[in-house]
């Protein structure tokens, strides 16, 4: 069996394969709503964050 295959197999399994669990340490936590910016989306965060690094989790 290839690894694919075992991995559709354990998506099956489990009935939602569109959900990971994700922990993070960080500073600080905006929750946004991506908003349409031509064939993109965006979102605004403060000025005082530039140059920091952020991760975007989809929820």
């Amino acid at each position: 069996m290839a690894i694919d295959d075992e991995k559709s197999d354990i998506l099956k399994e489990n009935n939602s394969p569109s959900k990971v669990k994700f922990e993070i340490y960080g500073e600080e936590l905006i929750e946004k709503i991506v908003k349409s910016s031509g064939n993109s989306g965006r979102v605004y965060l403060p000025p005082e964050w530039i140059g920091t690094k952020v991760k975007v989790v989809k929820c």
